[in-house]
Order: structure tokens, then sequence, then C-alpha cells
């Protein structure tokens, strides 16, 4: 009995399908669904959701959210959510550069503004963090039997 993933983002569902396990970035850490799972509502920190069916691994990176759980679903609802191979880097790396800049700005004074700083800061992190994991991965993958070997 797989579990139903459901990922909603603002706007639109980012991922659906059913899984064998769904891995959460809690806040207190990694969140691991299996079926027939207690029913909870819990809050979620930016990071990977880790999905895995049939063998195969899929990434997604979201902004934070909620997750409502059940035995045989898991509903996430978050700002943002994309997968890791989307994840344009350089990009990820820039807003890494701008939150810390307005982190480190004596001018960011409102409490307001320094949140937002500092969830654009965990934001950009995840994406980077998550996007690098999975780029290496491929990396260490052999070639598929449709693949050349680059062995002659």
């Amino acid at each position: 009995m797989p579990t139903h993933l459901q990922i909603i983002a603002l706007d639109r569902i980012a991922y659906e399908d059913d899984v064998d396990i769904v891995v959460l970035p809690g806040e207190e850490g990694q969140l691991g669904v299996l079926p027939r799972h207690a029913r909870i509502v819990t809050l979620l920190e930016p990071g990977e959701v880790l999905t895995r069916k049939a063998g195969e691994e899929t990434a997604l990176v979201i902004s934070g959210g909620f997750a409502q759980i059940g035995p045989d679903h898991v509903t996430i609802l978050s700002d943002a959510a994309e997968y890791a191979e989307d994840i344009d880097i350089e990009r990820a790396e820039e807003a890494r550069r701008r939150a810390q800049e307005r982190i480190a700005d004596t001018r960011t004074t409102t409490e307001m503004d320094m949140a937002r700083a500092e969830s654009a800061l965990l934001r950009s992190m995840a994406r980077i963090r998550v996007a690098e994991r999975v780029a290496a991965r491929r990396r260490r993958q052999p070639p598929g039997p449709t693949q050349p070997r680059g062995d002659g």
C-alpha cells in the first residue's frame, strides 16, 4: 500500500504520485513517512523533500510550509516547490549573497526586514545544498546501457 504524496505550491501542484517513502524537512530534523503512518500535522523548514518509488528517487526543494500526514497520504502546502534538477545554482548563490548582505547591513533595522532576509538565506541555502547533492550523485552514477562507456 503506497502513500499518496501531493505537494501544493502557491502556483501549482508541484508533485503528485504514489510513493514508497517520503522524507520531509521537519523543524527538528528529517521526518521519514512510510505507509500507515500516524496522523499528524507538522511544520516544515525550507529544505529537501525526497521521495522513493520502485527504487527511483526524486528530490524537490520546498520553501517550508506544512504537512498533513495520514496512513495513506501526505499533503504538503508550501509557498514554493521545485525539482532539484531545475535549480539554477548560480542564481541560488546570488540570492544567498544578497540575503547575507541584508543580514549584515546595519540599516536592516526592523524585525520584519531581518526575518525576511533570514528566510531568504535559509531558502537559498536549501536550494544550493540539494542541487549540489543531486548533481554530485548524478556524476557518480555509472553510465547506463545506452550511454558510451568511453573504453574503446
